[in-house]
């Protein structure tokens, strides 16, 4: 059984002490693609530079709401050019994490320009986007609605919020369960996940945060798939590896590798 950890953060200062053991340890135990996140300028760069030397990493590169510098606007030139410079080594497969995070005291003016900047990005490579959204879900699915997305893309660690995954799925987004959908607390967890149909599925960790229930609080790491996993299938009737199945043809698709 394979596994595909379609969204992690193995650039994290979380993993500087071990990240080489871990890598070679989560492939070993069956996660064969691992998409690592881009946030911000330097993580881009540091997952570029995971991706050469692992072939089974991934990246996306772009910069999230939580990480606009007051050079945010140099910081996403500077991500294009990455994207333009690399494009040959099909390594890059999305433009994200990018979005609206309202938790944070950030000008929405603009996260707004940032996000909008980005998607043009993507529609410019024909690339889809990977996108972040944080008390902020009907300001983010209204510049979706208004806003062409050429390739659409994923809601990563997807708010268990039901209007938007609906309005998500009316869009043709993939939704990506994390960890939370196995917290004793997610009222939701169990209603959002019959709503997502089986071809728009996604499973990630996030890593390292977010571990799931057994192990929350601790470090995560992509091998904590196996907990996502097992609540999906359990949720929709389907055994784990079928559920292992599907999400890694559908961040396949999506992410077009």
């Amino acid at each position: 059984m394979e596994l595909f950890d379609s969204h992690a953060h193995y650039d994290d200062n979380k993993f500087d002490i071990d990240r080489e053991e871990i890598i070679e340890e989560i492939y070993r135990s069956g996660i064969t693609k691992v998409v690592c996140a881009g946030y911000s300028l330097q993580s881009t760069i540091n997952n570029l530079e995971l991706s050469k030397k692992y072939p089974f990493i991934y990246l996306t590169a772009g910069i999230s709401p939580n990480d606009l510098r007051e050079e945010w606007e140099e910081d996403i030139n500077k991500i294009d050019e990455i994207i333009y410079k690399n494009l040959s080594l099909n390594k890059i497969l999305s433009v994200g994490e990018i979005g609206l995070d309202y938790h944070y005291d950030i000008d929405k003016k603009i996260q707004y320009q940032a996000f909008l900047k980005q998607i043009d990005i993507a529609n410019k490579y024909d690339l889809p986007i990977v996108i972040h959204t944080r008390e902020a879900v009907m300001d983010t699915i209204n510049i979706l609605k208004k806003k062409k997305v050429n390739k659409k893309g994923i809601f990563h660690c997807c708010p268990l919020n039901r209007e938007l995954v609906k309005e998500a799925l009316k869009m043709e987004f993939y939704i990506s369960m994390a960890g939370p959908i196995t917290f004793k607390n997610s009222k939701n967890a169990n209603e959002i996940i019959e709503m997502v149909p089986l071809d728009k599925i996604l499973i990630e960790t996030d890593s390292p945060y977010l571990a799931p229930d057994p192990v929350r609080g601790t470090r995560n790491d992509s091998r904590n798939l196996k907990y996502i996993v097992k609540k999906i299938a359990d949720i929709k009737n389907k055994s784990i590896e079928e559920i292992a199945q599907i999400t890694y043809d559908n961040a396949k698709k999506i992410y077009g590798i």
